[in-house]
Parts: structure tokens; sequence; C-alpha cells
């Protein structure tokens, strides 16, 4: 098995790539920079989306015409906005972040923005938050602690209708994945998903492995198809 990180030549180009990309369908956009440097000056992971992953989540939005979209895991909002920004005029993005700290810089980016009535940032664990919530929603974006996106995925289930659509970002995570034997909770969290995934009667799924600014990675797409309801 062969795990090696990529050169430090190989991510260049693939940065390279992924802005060239960008200057075609994602255009310098100050608010989303803005978002972007605010996430740093406050010392926030670097964990968003890229730009050209956060217009493929609006791609998405668009394509599906989403009124009622669920994120879980908002860390500072980048891709809650890039979402926010593509809704229909009447739609609205429900957004969880278990950081306290996180989740007042992505309200303040939020109302820099001026996204406040599209946006339902909810603060505390998501496990906690979720069974507070009523779906259907029309796309479900899974984004936060890996360990935890089996039991995402359940409740992702329980909240969405036949053709809402679910995305899982941070499969690969630079080839860890193949490791059936990992002691890395964010592994053995994915493995499990995405087996879940693959086999589950209400779902047609599908992976894809990425490169580019946040190196080797990928994301899941899952579409619900039956009417079956989960057991209470």
């Amino acid at each position: 098995m062969n795990n090696t990180p990529p050169s430090a030549a190989e991510l260049e180009k693939w940065s390279a790539v992924d802005a060239w990309l960008s200057t075609l369908f994602s255009p310098v956009n100050n608010t989303l920079n803005t978002v972007l440097a605010a996430n740093f000056d406050a010392g926030l992971p670097e964990h968003d989306v890229s730009m050209m992953q956060g217009k493929t989540l609006a791609f998405f939005i668009t394509l599906l015409q989403a009124k009622r979209i669920l994120e879980i895991g908002t860390l500072g909002a980048f891709s809650t906005i890039w979402m926010a920004r593509s809704l229909q005029p009447d739609g609205r993005i429900t957004t969880i972040e278990a950081n306290e700290r996180h989740a007042k810089v992505a309200l303040h980016n939020v109302r820099a923005a001026g996204l406040l009535d599209r946006v339902d940032l909810r603060t505390g664990q998501a496990l906690d938050v979720l069974p507070l919530l009523k779906g259907p929603f029309d796309l479900i974006f899974i984004d936060a602690d890996k360990k935890n996106n089996p039991a995402y995925l359940e409740w992702a289930l329980r909240l969405s209708r036949p053709g809402t659509l679910i995305i899982a970002d941070n499969i690969v995570r630079g080839g860890q994945i193949l490791q059936n034997d990992s002691t890395d909770d964010s592994v053995t969290g994915v493995r499990t998903f995405l087996s879940v995934l693959a086999k589950h009667p209400r779902l047609t799924a599908t992976a894809i492995q990425t490169v580019g600014s946040k190196g080797w990675d990928g994301f899941a797409l899952a579409v619900v198809t039956g009417n079956d309801r989960l057991p209470e």
C-alpha cells in the first residue's frame, strides 16, 4: 500500500491549477475573500472549502433550485455563504457549529455578507441540535467531525425526502482511507460512513477523489431515492 504524501512540486501544481480554474469559474469576490481573511485573523483552522469547491456547492444548489439546506459544520461560514448566495429568493440554510468562538466569527461573516435573512446559525453539538430540526431539506452538506459521520448520515436520512442530495466532504484524507486497521477516529468514521452510504437501500451514491489547493481528498454524493423511513 503506497500512502506516500504528495511532493511539494505536486502540491504546487495542484494549487496552480485550482487558482487558474478559479479565475475562469469563480472570479475574485470581495465578500468571499473578506470571509477568508476574517477566519484567518481569528485563528480558525484552515479547513474552509476551496473556491472551486464552494462554486461546486453553489452549482448543485442552483441545479436543484434548492430552498432548504442543512449544513453540519459551519466553521467561519465560508461554505455557508457560498450556499446562501445561491439559494432561491425565499430559501434558507440551517447551519450547525459546535464551537462557540467559531460560531461568533461565522455570525459576523454572515452579517457582513448581508445574508442574515437566509442563514439560521445554530450553536451546539450537531447530535444535540439535529433532533430539534424539522425536515425535509433539499440538500444536506456534512462537513464536521468525521468520527460522527455515520450518525450524521442517519439524521440526514431522517431529515430528507426522495430527491434530497447529501454531500460529505473530506472522505479521502490524503489516502488514509485505505488503512482498514487505522485507529484514527476520523478515518474509521469515514470508512464506516462510506460503507453504509454504498449499501443503504434508500440511497444512490458515488464518491470522487480530488486534488487541489486543499491537497488530496474527495467528497461523497448521495441522492435519496426511497420513501421508507428509519425506525424511530
